[in-house]
């Protein structure tokens, strides 16, 4: 592995970690909760008209306000770095 493959994914992992709640907040998923009018809030209605006018725990919907609300767990932070190492990795063979 070279530098600039090693270079490329460190720097996905850790632009993956560090940007991840600025994107949950972006699309509506917030410390106060579910922004009015956002992404987020379609989602939340989507999935509450699925699930007859509630949420699910565990949902999609209801995991990502947790790591908007909360952050990200020590599991959903490997994840997202994973990820970002992979596409990190993934731009090092496109270059």
């Amino acid at each position: 592995m070279g530098l600039l493959t090693a270079a490329l994914i460190g720097a996905g992992a850790t632009g993956a970690v560090v940007g991840a709640p600025f994107v949950l907040a972006g699309i509506g998923f917030t410390s106060a909760g579910i922004a009015a009018g956002s992404y987020a809030a379609s989602m939340m209605s989507a999935a509450a008209v699925a699930n007859g006018g509630a949420v699910a725990a565990g949902s999609t919907v209801a995991v990502l306000q947790a790591a908007g609300a909360a952050g990200l767990s020590g599991v959903a932070t490997a994840v997202v770095g994973s990820a970002g190492a992979t596409l990190g990795g993934l731009a090092a063979v496109l270059i």
